[in-house]
């Protein structure tokens, strides 16, 4: 074949595609492991550290972070019910993947569907935090539409199941600087200590609309503003509305409530 002649040309062009494509599949398949285990350590670095089991600022290794989720008592909720979910194991289930699946996942009612999610799984995994035979705290899954984005996030309850203990943002595309003041330490920690529910059992957490004064009677149940992102508030504020409530964690917690869980005799999923 003439080297001038555009056939030749061609051939080369698409072989070099061809190449390049192998290439970048083979990448990608072989990177896939290490994308998969830098995600679940990222998720549970944010559940140990809510767990209050961790010191504040304790730089743990990945292998470290992965043995202290695991010593949990990680259960599967069966979010309409509010009970716990034997049958699924919480370390095989997924949360994400059950969301458009017909048997595990659930449409969300329009009049109730405060956190613009559509669908959401049927069932949820929770994280126990136990102090000997005592429940010390809760943690729970949370998410909801901002202002660009699905915002995930995780928020541990006191043993009274309406405070505060900690919250955490941890995957969010708002805008830099503004939106994103939500993965901030030190906007989240605000949050600790804040109480949920009223005396009458209705959620009154809220992102405020500017700062909430120390000592007010606003400081029970807000959280400062976020500075020029009021959009992303909203959504924090709805998102937490739907998750407490009648679509949400209310079933469950009223669960606990009645029935308080016995702490097993190993941490599950363990032998």
């Amino acid at each position: 074949m003439n080297n001038e002649s555009p056939q030749k040309a061609l051939v080369v062009v698409f072989s070099i595609a061809l190449v390049c494509s192998i290439l970048v599949s083979v990448a990608a398949v072989s990177l896939r492991p290490i994308q998969i285990r830098n995600q679940l350590v990222e998720r549970s670095r944010n559940i140990v550290a809510l767990s209050g089991l961790v010191d504040p600022g304790e730089d743990l290794s990945a292998d470290e972070i992965l043995a202290a989720v695991t010593q949990l008592d990680a259960r599967v909720i069966d979010i309409d019910t509010g009970e716990f979910e034997d049958s699924l194991d919480a370390n095989e289930f997924d949360p994400r993947a059950a969301v458009n699946d017909p048997e595990l996942g659930t449409a969300i009612p329009d009049d109730q569907d405060g956190a613009n999610l559509g669908r959401r799984s049927r069932y949820e995994i929770v994280h126990l935090v136990w102090e000997g035979d005592e429940l010390l705290r809760i943690i729970l899954p949370i998410v909801g539409q901002g202002m660009w984005s699905t915002l995930y996030g995780f928020i541990a309850l006191e043993a009274d199941l309406n405070t505060i203990a900690a919250v955490s943002f941890y995957e969010q595309a708002e805008t830099a600087g503004l939106g994103d003041q939500i993965t901030h330490a030190s906007w989240q920690a605000t949050w600790q200590g804040r109480e949920l529910f009223g005396s009458d059992g209705s959620i009154r957490f809220r992102v405020a609309t500017g700062p909430v004064e120390a000592g007010s009677a606003a400081a029970r149940y807000q959280v400062d503003a976020l500075t020029g992102a009021s959009v992303t508030a909203m959504g924090v504020t709805s998102l937490i509305d739907y998750w407490f409530g009648p679509h949400g964690y209310q079933a469950f917690l009223n669960n606990l409530e009645n029935n308080p869980p016995v702490r097993p005799v190993a941490p599950r999923g363990q032998d």
